[in-house]
């Protein structure tokens, strides 16, 4: 029987995250559509802060992939999975504000980030039926 990619897909969530959305995306960007282990290793060796939070993200969208295969007693191999989807949507921004010149006030904004980072195992490969 195949099995269906879609059910052994998996995902995870960080809310409420203290890193701008912006740089979290710069970091996001560097491993989407790559295979789960090299995503792990670019994301240890990335000098961005935000490398960090996505690190701990993609290690649990790993593990949650790995229960998930335990529990319908398929075959996990972390080295089939890939980063299918990993985006960084913005949370709520907490508002600062921090005196200026001349009695005013300047307001400084303290971004959130929500961080989520979906694994799948990769598609398989399609033979074509040899037309164009």
């Amino acid at each position: 029987m195949a099995t269906d990619n879609t059910t052994l897909e998996s995902r995870a969530t960080a809310r409420h995250t203290r890193i701008t959305p912006m740089k979290a995306r710069r970091v996001v960007d560097l491993i989407r559509g790559k295979a789960a282990p090299d995503a792990v290793s670019v994301l240890r060796f990335a000098p961005q802060a935000a490398s960090e939070q996505v690190l701990k993200v993609l290690e649990s969208a790993i593990a949650n992939a790995r229960v998930r295969a335990d529990k319908t007693a398929e075959r996990f191999d972390e080295r089939e999975l890939v980063v299918s989807a990993a985006f960084v949507d913005e949370g709520p921004t907490m508002k600062r504000f921090r005196p200026r010149a001349q009695g005013r006030a300047g307001r400084i904004n303290k971004r959130t980030s929500h961080i989520t980072v979906v694994v799948a195992p990769k598609p398989a490969k399609t033979t074509n039926g040899g037309t164009r």
